[in-house]
């Protein structure tokens, strides 16, 4: 009690300080007693004692002495009591203590290393002495007050409270964790002239709470190792930069929040800080396209405060820079605000060590890896601007590996990315570096890196090279590279960019063009990228200013088709240039008939009986639907007719002569439907008609014993015509042949050829009738009355119908002859009904007459 009453300077504190003494004296033995329960009221009368006492009126400095060597040392003693409860009294009344005390910093010396042994670990695996979470909790509440108190007094203590911080912060319990986190923190911040000496050995358990569950643990975590680093020893951003980058894929946006603010403060205030702006600054930037736009708006104002300190810091380096700035480029992308020089400056000088991560992480295995990465290169790129030119080779091969994944969110960003480098390199440097890739291997991601440069590339620097890149485009090494879909896809979209970007600056490379999209179309079919592609074909056309597509071709037909043609006698079915060939001709509709000399040659060329099967009957087909329409594309220009004998003798007659095998009964069954076509057509004359009977009508009529019906249906028909047009001047030996050949048909296996078979014969009686020489024709008919006569009692009405129409056709010849004829067999029919028919109509006929 001298000791205490030596420290008190004033009666009344004497006295306090002496009453209070008095009091403890009373009360610390039941501290000493074995009995639990005798311990815990001890305890007890203690805090009602402290907590009595601590009003307004309380002195410190008279507790000090009584606290400090009667009760002090034996509530240290207490904090490994056997009983929970006295645990919790004691450190309960510790905490009063410290914050009643005049001198808490007396307290250090015994009141660390006490605290140290309840928290600190023997070994990592196994527990702490002190088993209850929430006294483990308490006694961090206790560094922690201890710590906020004590100030720079605890330098000398720092082993003792870094040692139980270091096991408190791998404590299970998630709530000693974060009280752990925010005393570590208070700790760096009350002793910064020391710390450093000891803040590594707080970065490791740290780093291991880092991805707690918890995400209010997490963000303790990145908040107190912000401060920790802050004010301990720099060098240990090496050690935290993997866990910080991880935690930016966090699912929570407050985690990602503390990430962004820790980093942007280490860029803003550590001290060390130059000799980390490279491995900082791709950090804060991520965050720049962060999903949230709170995120995003603290990363853009923390970096444009980056930015101008470390302008203010070397504005003697930029004196130039500052007093003549350049203003932004005239095509700087709208959506953008451009940084400040400081952040332009701070990229530009650090790209070189930040740019080989970003390439390397954007084609990581992880996928969030990809996209963060793929997310900050064009942010990196909108600062470096025109710097970008010294490292362009190793950004294009990254962007072209970048542009093949499968992930919407990499891809996107790299088209920003190139769309950047169009804005900002010259397209000289850019083109030459792309192209020549291209060249060396052609690929869907180069064709893409392509047209999101020109995308962003201002319309007078391209101008010059828009001739180079469409001619680069349409060498077959390129547009013929790939039928696959996505190839063709990203080629039609190098065009539509340069049509967008270039408008009326497209007509000097509009050939080029043309190539390139009539190959999409005729690689992709009938499909939505072949209709894409003749809607870019329109709006070539459009700045062009023609009025459509047809008059494009027009225009360029000659080259076009020559081009094409050049290798014809080399074409296959499954030649691209025949593929282009068949688009040209069918999509250019009149200017078809202003290009015959190309097409006919390739046509005659190209359907020889020794060339390609599938190729003959796909130009057939062609052929076929051309002649269907002959005004709109064939024969527009009036001048088809010749080219009529080259068709009929080198192209139609050769491919009609018989050839066994069903592949060869195809093609004549394809070149019967271009006969058909161009017969049944206005196109030729009744003497062009008569010309192309005399040379064709035996091969016709072979093919009646073909044994594919439409080949004989087509047949039928097809001499039908050459009939009705010129039967009347056939030479009677070859019209007299024709009769028995269609007598045949009547008996095929399809109604429907048997139908057109009546028609004609019905068409070749009429025929007769108009000749003057028709008792030639006696024997010849008397044979026909027969054999239809037969046919009349066909089981098919319809086929009776058609037999009766013929005979009440050829009744006209010779009306007695057929009704000897039918009074002959009416007897032998099924139903005479039909017999009875035409004996009516021919004796009512001959009445007539």
């Amino acid at each position: 009690m001298a000791a205490e009453v030596e420290r008190a300077t004033g009666p009344a504190e004497l006295a306090e300080a002496a009453e209070l003494s008095r009091v403890l004296g009373r009360l610390l033995p039941g501290l000493e007693t074995d009995s639990k329960l005798g311990r815990r009221r001890a305890l007890e009368a203690l805090q009602h004692l402290l907590e009595d006492s601590a009003g307004p009126s309380a002195d410190p400095a008279a507790f000090q002495g009584p606290w400090a060597r009667l009760l002090l040392p034996r509530l240290l003693r207490l904090l490994s009591d056997p009983a929970e409860g006295c645990r919790a009294l004691a450190t309960h009344l510790l905490d009063l203590g410290l914050r009643r005390a005049a001198r808490p910093c007396d307290a250090l010396p015994r009141l660390l290393p006490a605290l140290a042994a309840r928290l600190t670990r023997p070994e990592p695996a196994r527990p702490p002495p002190e088993t209850c979470e929430e006294l483990r909790l308490a006694l961090v509440q206790l560094l922690g007050l201890t710590v906020r108190l004590g100030g720079a007094a605890l330098a000398p203590h720092l082993d003792d409270a870094v040692l139980a911080l270091r096991s408190a912060l791998l404590d299970p319990f998630a709530a000693v964790r974060r009280e752990s986190c925010e005393c570590a923190a208070a700790l760096a911040r009350a002793t910064p002239d020391h710390f450093h000496m000891q803040s590594e050995s707080l970065i490791s358990p740290l780093m291991q709470t880092i991805s707690h569950q918890h995400w209010k643990v997490r963000v303790a975590v990145i908040e107190a190792t912000g401060t920790v680093i802050q004010f301990g020893n720099g060098k240990s951003i090496d050690d935290v930069l993997s866990h910080f980058a991880q935690r930016l894929f966090d699912d929570v946006c407050q985690v990602r929040q503390a990430v962004t603010s820790v980093v942007g403060g280490w860029l803003l205030a550590l001290r060390d800080r130059y000799s980390f702006f490279h491995k900082l600054i791709p950090l804060l930037l991520s965050s720049v396209s962060d999903e949230m736009p709170e995120i995003r708006q603290l990363a853009t104002s923390l970096w444009e405060k980056v930015g101008l300190q470390w302008q203010e810091e070397n504005e003697a380096d930029l004196k130039d820079k500052l007093d003549f700035a350049l203003p932004p480029p005239p095509h700087y992308p709208q959506q953008e605000s451009r940084p400040v020089l400081g952040c332009r400056e701070l990229v530009f000088r650090n790209l070189s060590k930040v740019l080989p991560a970003i390439c390397h992480d954007i084609t990581d295995w992880v996928v969030g890896t990809r996209v963060k990465s793929a997310q900050l290169l064009p942010v990196l790129l909108l600062h470096a601007e025109d710097h970008i030119t010294q490292h362009l080779e190793i950004i294009l091969r990254t962007l072209q590996q970048a542009c093949a994944d499968e992930e919407p969110a990499v891809v996107s960003s790299c088209e920003r990315s190139a769309e950047l480098i169009g804005t900002f390199v010259s397209p000289e440097v850019s083109l030459k570096l792309i192209l020549s890739m291209l060249k060396k291997a052609p690929s869907s991601c180069s064709l893409l890196v392509l047209a999101s440069i020109i995308r962003g590339c201002p319309r007078d620097a391209l101008q010059p090279h828009l001739k180079v890149i469409t001619t680069e485009l349409a060498q077959a090494y390129i547009c013929q590279a790939s039928e696959n879909d996505l190839y063709l896809e990203r080629l039609l979209l190098c065009v539509q960019t340069l049509v967008s970007v270039c408008q009326e600056d497209c007509s000097v490379a509009s050939l080029q063009l043309m190539e390139v999209l009539v190959t999409v179309m005729a690689l992709s079919g009938a499909t939505t990228l072949g209709n894409k592609a003749q809607e870019t074909m329109e709006s070539l056309a459009m700045v062009e200013n023609v009025p459509s597509s047809q008059d494009l071709y027009r225009k360029h037909m000659g080259p076009l088709l020559e081009r094409l043609t050049a290798s014809h006698n080399d074409w296959t079915a499954h030649s691209v240039e025949l593929l282009q060939f068949c688009e040209v001709v069918t999509r250019s509709g009149p200017a078809m008939g202003e290009a015959l000399q190309h097409v006919v040659p390739t046509l005659k060329t190209c359907l020889q009986t020794t060339r390609d099967p599938h190729m003959c009957l796909k130009l057939f087909s062609i052929l076929s639907s051309l002649l269907l329409r002959p005004k709109d594309t064939i024969n527009s220009q009036g001048q088809f007719c010749g080219y009529l004998d080259t068709l009929v003798k080198d192209i139609l007659m050769p491919n009609l002569q018989w050839r066994a095998g069903k592949t060869a009964a195809a093609i004549r069954t394809a070149a019967m439907s271009c006969l058909w076509a161009l017969t049944s057509s206005d196109i030729l004359s009744a003497k062009q008609v008569q010309d192309v009977q005399d040379a064709l009508l035996p091969r016709v009529l072979a093919t009646l014993e073909e044994d594919m019906q439409t080949t004989r249906l087509i047949s039928c028909r097809i001499i039908n015509i050459f009939l009705k047009t010129s039967g009347d001047v056939m030479d009677p030996d070859k019209f007299i042949k024709v009769y028995p050949e269609l007598l045949k048909r009547l008996d095929d296996v399809s109604n429907d050829v048997r139908i057109a078979a009546a028609s004609t014969l019905l068409t070749w009686l009429r025929c007769i009738q108009s000749s003057d020489g028709k008792s030639y024709y006696q024997s010849s008919i008397q044979y026909l009355y027969r054999e239809l006569l037969i046919h009349l009692d066909d089981p098919e009405s319809a086929i009776q119908d058609a037999v009766l129409e013929v005979l009440k056709e050829g009744s006209m010849l010779f009306p007695d002859l057929l009704v000897r004829e039918t009074e002959a067999v009416v007897h032998k029919h099924r139903s005479a009904t039909y017999c009875e028919q035409l004996l009516q109509y021919v004796q009512a006929t001959a009445a007539a007459q």
